[in-house]
C-alpha cells in the first residue's frame, strides 16, 4: 500500500516520533508504515488521517500489489 505520510509530516513539520505519539504507536511502526513494511489496522489509518486533517484516500493508496491472494 502506497501512502503520503511523509509527504503529510513535511507540510505540517512533524517528525515520526511526534505523530507516534499523536496516534499513540511507536516511532518504528510509523516507520514501517512508511516503509510499507507494515499492514495497519482502519482505526489507526483514521487517526494518521485525522493528524493530517485528510480523508484516508488521500493519504493511503492501495497498489494492484494488494489485491493478491
Amino acid at each position: 500500500m502506497k501512502n503520503n505520510i511523509k509527504v503529510e509530516r513535511a507540510k505540517k513539520n512533524i517528525t515520526q516520533a511526534q505523530l507516534a505519539e499523536l496516534v499513540q504507536v511507536s516511532r518504528q511502526t510509523i516507520n514501517a508504515i512508511e516503509l510499507g513494511k507494515y499492514n495497519l489496522s482502519t482505526t489507526l489509518a483514521l487517526k494518521i488521517a485525522q493528524v493530517f486533517n485528510q480523508s484516508v484516500h488521500n493519504i493511503f493508496e492501495l497498489e494492484e500489489s494488494d489485491w493478491q491472494p
